[in-house]
């Protein structure tokens, strides 16, 4: 099993910046997916940014050219760098992982069998 825990979510004003990071334990072998997810009151969850094994990056067009998904393999860690946030990006925001993984990375949650705790976002105008 993986455990994921997120941190450093907060409030800030818009055009603000926050840097969340997600830390990976258990079994955290083979290649891997990682992704952001959020959700907002009264929204569908959805997806914010993918990065795959080779690091290659992917993200909704709503936050292109303002986030950033990384990772650090030595520490297990997944962050995502939050630039110009806007009042519509808060959200509860999760991090997502599948380890073993044979193909491309999913953008559909579910496909994540492992998930964090989320950690609250909050943008004020």
């Amino acid at each position: 099993q993986v455990q994921l825990m997120e941190s450093g979510g907060g409030s800030v004003q818009a055009g603000g910046t926050l840097r969340l990071s997600c830390t990976a334990s258990g079994y955290t072998y083979g290649r891997r997916c990682m992704a952001w997810f959020r959700l907002a009151p009264g929204k569908e969850r959805e997806w914010v940014a993918i990065i795959e094994d080779d690091g290659s990056t992917y993200y909704t067009d709503t936050v292109k050219g303002r986030f950033t998904i990384s990772k650090d393999i030595a520490k297990n860690t997944l962050y995502l760098q939050m630039d110009s946030l806007k009042p519509e990006d808060t959200a509860m925001f999760y991090c997502a992982a599948r380890f073993d993984v044979t193909g491309g990375c999913s953008n559909h949650y579910l496909w994540y069998p492992a998930h964090g705790q989320g950690t609250q976002v909050t943008v004020s105008s």
